[in-house]
């Protein structure tokens, strides 16, 4: 029988990662990687598993590699704190994972604000649809370059998981708007690394409405109403307030 490793990075998760840790009832090894974590979360890992690595890292991709490099399974399965695997999907994946040839998986992600399934409206840079979530040892391996939303090298077949990862993505609009705020601060940081300021702001401005039509249209995130109109809002002016808070950094 294949060996299933589930890895988790979190910083400051208390409120969220024990409902995650309950739904890896399936598998046979979970590896936590805390990172600068202030809070109770490590007292709440400690009862779920001892593989647990503690250190502090300003790359995405690294912290990632960290913990996907810690896993023995033969499969090795990727979870936030704020997601959750159903009965349905360890079905699947017990399933699937039995006699098969390495490769990996996509799984289909059911975003949630608060208590509402939010099913429109998303582009990358606030919520995804889908995601590369499981994966034979050893075909992954994250590109470290960036704070957030990393690149990887992924050498494998792709398949495809039909039941959806529970994603609690904010708690309601004021976390929301926080997360839009860390995220860009985040992204400012990675701008400036890589000399993209010397874009300029005419081409973010540019953008602007392209954006918003592809959230509130193409991403259908009129059907969520007011919603999925903020939602529009959000995806459309990412860019610019990510580059004027670069802007803001280097004047400084």
């Amino acid at each position: 029988m294949s060996k299933i490793s589930a890895v988790i990075v979190a910083h400051n998760e208390e409120r969220k990662i024990e409902a995650c840790l309950k739904s890896l009832n399936f598998v046979d090894e979970i590896v936590v990687v805390l990172d600068k974590c202030s809070d109770g979360t490590k007292d709440i890992v400690q009862k779920y598993t001892n593989k647990i690595i503690e250190g502090s890292w300003n790359i995405e991709g690294e912290r990632r590699n960290v913990a996907l490099n810690s896993a023995s399974g033969d499969w090795i399965l990727e979870i936030d704190a704020d997601e959750r695997i159903s009965k349905e999907l360890s079905e699947e994946i017990l399933q699937v994972t039995k006699n098969l040839e390495p490769c990996a998986f996509i799984a289909p992600i059911a975003n949630y604000i608060g208590t509402r399934y939010v099913k429109y409206g998303w582009l990358r840079t606030l919520g995804v649809l889908e995601r590369q979530t499981m994966h034979y040892k050893g075909l992954k391996n994250y590109h470290e370059d960036k704070e957030i939303h990393p690149t990887a090298d992924l050498k494998a077949e792709i398949k495809y998981l039909k039941n959806p990862i529970t994603h609690l993505v904010d708690d309601d609009i004021a976390d929301l708007l926080a997360r839009f705020n860390r995220y860009t601060t985040w992204r400012s940081k990675d701008i400036i690394t890589s000399n993209a300021i010397e874009e300029g702001f005419i081409k973010k401005v540019a953008t602007l409405k392209l954006r918003f039509f592809k959230s509130f249209i193409v991403k259908k995130g009129y059907k969520e109403g007011w919603l999925g109109f903020l939602l529009a809002i959000l995806a459309a002016t990412y860019p610019i307030v990510s580059y004027l808070k670069a802007k803001e950094k280097l004047s400084k």
